[in-house]
């Protein structure tokens, strides 16, 4: 298998946007007139990640990231539970707060792992297709097309699990078309650095792969593309 510079490095800082969202998700902020999570500052850089890794690497390499990133949450989750179990040692004081910052509920869990496996997935897929569509022309238009895709599954997955039977389906709407418009938004603002990694990558690896024969079950864990 062909050694790549950047490859592992960019798949470590993947994982790591990933695990640092899911941390801070539970904060709601403000950003002028828009509430959202607080992972919405690194959570959408993760498909961007994942256009990075269609793009230049190959579907195979996204699907490698993909499962660090969801086993990488799981154990998260887990080791999380194990510690807020276990007893506090008596000069411990701050368990409710260790609680409150670790702590997640089942079902937030399984809608997190779920919508990211998911909308990870159907963004690089449509991404390595409407790169073979367009034979390898027009970035913007897979870049910001994958995100709508993905973005979709994701937002919509999340949302749902999370919340059907709390709120109207009224309101569940109006939560995910506010949350998914804003992460197309942010994905069509970094347009331009988008260019400038995909660019400075595909000259230092010295490759551009297209995914004309490769094999897109997300269970399959070949160690290398089988694309072009």
């Amino acid at each position: 298998m062909r050694r790549y510079r950047y490859l592992d490095a960019l798949t470590t800082a993947f994982v790591v946007m990933l695990l640092v969202s899911n941390l801070v998700a539970q904060k709601i902020v403000r950003i002028g007139p828009i509430s959202t999570s607080g992972a919405m500052l690194l959570f959408p850089l993760t498909y961007i990640f994942g256009d990075i890794f269609t793009e230049i690497y190959g579907y195979a390499a996204s699907r490698r990231a993909i499962w660090l990133g969801f086993f990488g949450t799981a154990l998260l989750y887990a080791v999380s539970a194990i510690v807020i179990a276990l007893p506090s040692d008596t000069e411990f004081h701050n368990q409710q707060a260790f609680v409150t910052v670790f702590g997640i509920l089942p079902r937030i869990l399984v809608a997190s792992l779920t919508a990211f496996w998911a909308g990870e997935f159907a963004n690089s897929y449509t991404m390595a297709k409407l790169k073979l569509l367009t034979r390898g022309r027009w970035l913007w238009t897979r870049t910001v097309g994958s995100t709508v895709v993905g973005q979709a599954v994701d937002t919509t997955l999340v949302i749902l699990i999370t919340f059907i039977g709390t709120f109207s389906p009224h309101k569940l709407f109006q939560i995910i078309w506010q949350g998914y418009l804003l992460k197309v938004a942010y994905e069509v603002l970094a347009t331009p650095i988008t260019y400038l990694v995909i660019n400075f990558l595909k000259r230092s690896e010295h490759i551009d792969t297209f995914d004309t024969h490769t094999n897109f079950n997300p269970f399959r864990f070949a160690s290398k593309n089988t694309g072009d």
